[in-house]
């Protein structure tokens, strides 16, 4: 500043309710619960079974427009209902990554008729998340499962992402034989016809290229072992990183006991993603890739996996 000057600095604005983080009371908890709409509840839910969604993801699945989703993000982030982190990059910057808060908690876990205990949460074991070596992994699996949201909203003819099981559900279920990424259940109207709509359940092994690909085969061991237990066979779909890692993934694969498709991870900007023409199936080496409700036609003996109500 130059000699002399005798400027004033500008006051301190005082910060606004809405930019101060709220003290954690049970009339916040109330406050909030009173607050809610049915999107947010989804939202908090949505954000509680897959741990980790980014703001474009969240835009993806519930929102109209980016600012929409960040006005009501941040909103939800000054109750607590929400928590947020951004990874670090060495360039640019991440988008917001958020994880479900304390009081977003307490909502849910009430909502159940559950303590805070017994729903299983804890704010620190929530953001540890944010440094966890699986990170990438799971935004990557939720990513696969938010493209298909969007194209399903896009088409506005019936298309769902009816069923999207995390990791840590299907572990519960059936973690004792296989343990997938997730489980899904798409269902597409057949153009042109008076038909049933094509319906596919699958097993999800997202695959970021740091497993050897012997260990990723033996997998599919597991997933014979459930079919055998269960009776019912479910597709398994490999969403590998690159043309080269699918095609040596392949040579392996030889003839599994379950039916497998394999694509290569399509760029963000690809309208159709994992909902297009992307697929391979096993044996079908010189064939064109197919759409993924396709799927459902080729694998005639698979039936869909017995799901539990959500």
């Amino acid at each position: 500043m130059m000699a002399g000057n005798t400027a004033k600095k500008p006051a301190n604005r005082m910060r606004t309710p809405q930019a101060r983080a709220a003290k954690l009371t049970a009339s916040t908890v109330a406050e909030l619960a009173y607050r809610l709409t049915s999107r947010d509840r989804e939202l908090l839910a949505l954000v509680w079974e897959h741990r980790v969604l980014t703001t474009g993801q969240l835009t993806a699945i519930l929102f109209p427009s980016p600012e929409r989703a960040r006005q009501r993000l941040n909103r939800l982030h000054v109750y607590q209902a929400l928590q947020r982190f951004r990874p670090w990059t060495p360039v640019g910057s991440m988008p917001w990554h958020w994880v479900l808060g304390r009081t977003g908690a307490q909502v849910l876990a009430i909502g159940q008729g559950q303590t805070l205990t017994e729903f299983g949460y804890r704010s620190d074991t929530a953001l540890a998340f944010s440094v966890s070596s699986r990170l990438g992994h799971q935004v990557g699996v939720n990513d696969f499962f938010t493209r298909l949201h969007a194209y399903a909203r896009a088409r506005s003819d019936g298309t769902m992402l009816a069923e999207w099981w995390s990791e840590r559900r299907c572990a519960a279920q059936w973690g004792d034989l296989a343990r997938p990424d997730a489980f899904g259940r798409w269902i597409q109207p057949r153009t042109g016809r008076d038909e049933a709509p094509q319906t596919l359940d699958f097993f999800l092994e997202h695959d970021t290229g740091t497993e050897t690909l012997a260990r990723v085969t033996r997998k599919l061991g597991g997933y014979a072992d459930l079919a055998e237990a269960t009776g019912t066979t479910t597709p398994v779909l490999f969403w590998l990183p690159s043309t080269a890692r699918e095609a040596n993934l392949r040579r392996l694969l030889g003839t599994p006991e379950v039916p497998v498709a394999t694509a290569v991870q399509t760029p963000a900007t690809d309208f159709e993603g994992p909902a297009g023409q992307v697929w391979l199936p096993t044996g079908n080496e010189a064939g064109r890739r197919r759409e993924l409700a396709e799927l459902a036609d080729i694998w005639l003996t698979a039936r869909p996996a017995k799901v539990e109500p959500s």
